[in-house]
């Protein structure tokens, strides 16, 4: 399993669920639109009175599951943070391409802020083979 193979199959969805844990230590997950770069950071948008921003904010650790269709899945483990200067605006561009009413968004929207997970582990999964074919590799 390399990073390009990764990177195509991620690439090819737009909603992830992402995972966080809140400052009373329980689990809470929540349906996101993403986009990813070509080294699989993932980048997303959210508002600053989100349950998953003020979750991220006190507790980094994320996790997310990208794709279900034909019983294929990526699992990421990462931890979640703002980017800020030059990296922002790279990842900025990324997502808009996948959005591009992101910008929109942006502009509109005064609480709104962008996050990116940087795998530290991932876990593909394919169900459709005999056995399934699950490999995991570690960032």
């Amino acid at each position: 399993m390399t990073t390009d193979f990764l990177y195509n199959f991620i690439s090819g969805y737009k909603l992830a669920v992402l995972s966080s844990v809140s400052a009373d230590n329980f689990p809470q997950s929540a349906l996101i639109g993403f986009a990813v770069a070509p080294d699989l950071r993932i980048i997303f948008d959210t508002v600053t009175d989100s349950r998953k921003y003020q979750n991220l904010i006190a507790n980094p650790s994320a996790s997310l599951v990208i794709g279900w269709k034909d019983e294929r899945t990526v699992q990421i483990e990462g931890r979640a943070y703002i980017p800020k200067g030059e990296e922002l605006e790279e990842l900025k561009r990324i997502y808009y391409r996948a959005y591009p009413d992101g910008w929109q968004r942006a502009a509109s929207w005064p609480n709104l802020a962008y996050f990116c997970v940087r795998p530290e582990w991932i876990r593909y999964s394919d169900y459709n083979t005999d056995p399934p074919m699950i490999s995991e590799i570690r960032l």
